[in-house]
C-alpha cells in the first residue's frame, strides 16, 4: 500500500465541516431490485471487498497550523445489515429510504453501510449508503465495480491489490516534513486563488430564486422530503427529447424546471438556476470527491414546455467557461481559503448558506457495469442523493429544492426524483401529482415504483 499522503480535497473539507455542522444530513445511495434472491454469503464476500477498497477510509488530521487532513484506510465499517422480514411492494420506496438513518462518523471511517432485504414476491433489494465526506458518485461507482470484479474472480478481500490501495496510509518517517510542505503549499495557492479571484471578479454565476415564504404548511417538526422513483422506455424518451431539439440530459433539465414552477416554488418568466454535476475522476484517481458544477439558467413559461435548445445551448456554453480559469467565478478559486477557515467561521456562513435550487444529474449508463452479483443481474440500479430527515426548519433556512438523478440500461430510464421544499412537496402524493402532470404535458408514460 502506498504511503504518500492522500489529502483531503476542498470538496472533501467542506462535506467534513458541514457533517460536522449538521450530521449525516446527506448521503448518497447505490440502490439496487433483484427479481431473484440473493445468497447471503455471496453479500458478505461483497461487503468483505468494500471493507477493503476505496470507500474504506477514515479522516486523519494534524496539529500542523493549515496543513490539510489526510485518507487512511479504515479498518472498520458498517456490517452488513440483512432483514429478514420481506418488504411489499407498496414499501419499497420506505425501505431504501429508511436505509438513510443512520450517523456516519468520517473520523473512526464508517462513512458507508450494505443492507439488503428480501421481497414478498421473492426478489431482493440492496442499498449502499455512502457519506459525501468520503465519496462522490463516482467514487462509489468505481469502488464497487472494483469490489465486483474481485468477487467474481474469486480474489480474497485486500487493501494492497485493490482500489483499496489508493487511498493512502501513514508515512514512516517525514511526516512533520511533508506538512509543513503541505502548509507552505497551502498558503501558496490561497495567495494564487486571490489573484485569480480578483482577477475573476466581473464573471457572475446564474442566480438562485428566492424560496417564497408562503404558504408555510402546518407541517410537523421533523420533515422528510418527498421522494420518487420513475420509469419511461428509453426510445420514448429520446423521441420526446429529439421532436423538441433536445437531448436525453436537456429533457430531464426540463422537467425538472416544469415540476418546480408547477409546485410554485418559481414564478411565471423566472431564470431557474440548475446546477449539473460533472465528473472530473481521472484514471487511479484517489480524490473522494472530484466534482465540479456546471450551473446554467434556464427559463421558466407558465403552461409551456422547456425550451431544449436553449438548455442545450447553456450547457454546452457552461462548460466551456469552467474549462478556461479567466471565465471561472471568482469563489470557485477561492476553494484553499475556504480549507484554512475554521469550522466555527463556517458555522457564521452557513447561517446565510443555501442548498441548489435544481440539481440535475446524469449517470447516463454507468450503473449497468455494477448491475450484476454473484452472477444475478439487477432488474432497476440507480444511484441518487438521499436528504435525511431533519428539522423542518432547516430545510425552510436553507431553501432546498428539487434534486433529479437520470440513469438508463438502454432500454430503460429510470428517474429518481427528490422534492425538499416543506411548503411545496409535503407528501410524495403531492410530488407524484405534479410528476404526472408534467411527463403528460411532454407526452412521457411514467411507471412509478411504489
Amino acid at each position: 500500500m502506498t504511503t504518500l499522503l492522500n489529502r483531503l480535497t476542498a470538496d472533501d473539507d467542506l462535506f467534513l465541516k458541514l457533517h460536522d455542522l449538521y450530521g449525516t444530513a446527506l448521503v448518497n445511495q447505490l440502490a439496487w431490485r433483484f427479481d431473484e434472491p440473493l445468497d447471503p454469503a455471496v453479500l458478505q464476500r461483497f461487503h468483505a471487498h468494500l471493507a477493503h477498497g476505496f470507500l474504506a477510509r477514515r479522516v486523519v488530521t494534524t496539529s500542523v497550523p493549515l496543513a490539510r487532513p489526510w485518507w487512511v484506510s479504515a479498518a472498520t465499517s458498517e456490517p452488513l445489515a440483512l432483514d429478514t422480514e420481506p418488504v411489499p411492494e407498496s414499501g419499497v420506496l420506505d425501505w431504501f429510504f429508511a436505509q438513510s438513518r443512520i450517523e456516519f462518523d468520517p473520523v473512526t471511517g464508517r462513512l458507508w453501510r450494505l443492507s439488503a432485504a428480501p421481497t414478498e414476491t421473492g426478489g431482493t433489494l440492496l442499498s449502499l449508503v455512502t457519506s459525501h465526506v468520503g465519496a462522490d458518485g463516482g467514487a462509489v461507482l468505481y469502488a464497487v465495480g472494483d469490489a465486483l470484479q474481485r468477487l467474481d474472480a474469486g480474489e480474497t478481500p485486500d487493501i494492497a491489490t485493490s482500489s483499496g490501495r489508493l487511498v493512502g496510509g501513514i508515512p514512516t518517517s517525514g511526516l512533520w516534513r511533508a506538512h509543513i510542505a503541505d502548509t507552505l503549499g497551502q498558503l501558496r495557492a490561497a495567495a494564487l486563488g486571490i489573484r485569480a479571484a480578483i482577477t475573476a471578479r466581473k464573471v457572475t454565476e446564474p442566480e438562485r430564486n428566492p424560496r417564497p415564504a408562503e404558504p408555510a404548511l402546518p407541517l410537523s417538526p421533523q420533515y422528510s422530503a418527498a421522494d420518487l422513483v420513475v420509469e419511461v422506455d428509453a426510445a420514448e424518451w429520446n423521441s420526446v427529447a429529439a421532436a423538441h431539439d433536445g437531448t436525453a440530459n436537456g429533457l430531464m433539465v426540463g422537467v425538472a424546471v416544469g415540476i418546480l414552477g408547477r409546485s410554485d416554488r418559481i414564478r411565471d418568466g423566472a431564470k431557474v438556476r440548475v446546477d449539473i454535476p460533472h465528473s472530473m475522476r481521472g484514471l487511479d484517481d484517489p480524490r473522494g470527491n472530484a466534482t465540479t458544477g456546471l450551473p446554467i439558467a434556464v427559463d421558466y413559461r407558465k403552461g409551456d414546455r422547456t425550451d431544449l435548445r436553449q438548455v442545450r445551448s447553456s450547457i454546452k456554453q457552461a462548460a466551456r467557461a469552467y474549462a478556461d480559469p479567466a471565465t471561472t467565478p471568482a469563489l470557485q478559486h477561492l476553494q484553499p481559503v475556504q480549507m484554512m477557515l475554521p469550522r466555527f467561521v463556517l458555522g457564521y456562513f452557513s447561517r446565510t448558506a443555501k442548498a441548489p435550487e435544481c440539481l440535475c444529474t446524469n449517470l447516463g449508463e454507468t450503473g449497468q457495469g455494477v448491475a450484476t452479483l454473484g452472477g444475478v443481474r439487477a432488474s432497476s440500479v440507480l444511484m441518487r442523493p438521499v436528504v435525511c430527515t431533519g428539522d423542518i426548519e432547516l430545510f425552510r433556512r436553507l431553501e432546498v429544492g428539487l434534486n433529479l438523478s437520470w440513469s438508463s440500461d438502454g432500454r430503460t430510464v429510470t428517474l429518481a426524483i427528490t422534492g425538499a421544499d416543506p411548503d411545496r412537496f409535503p407528501t410524495r402524493v403531492a410530488l407524484r401529482d405534479y410528476v404526472a402532470e408534467e411527463f403528460e404535458a411532454w407526452g412521457l408514460r411514467p411507471r412509478f415504483w411504489s
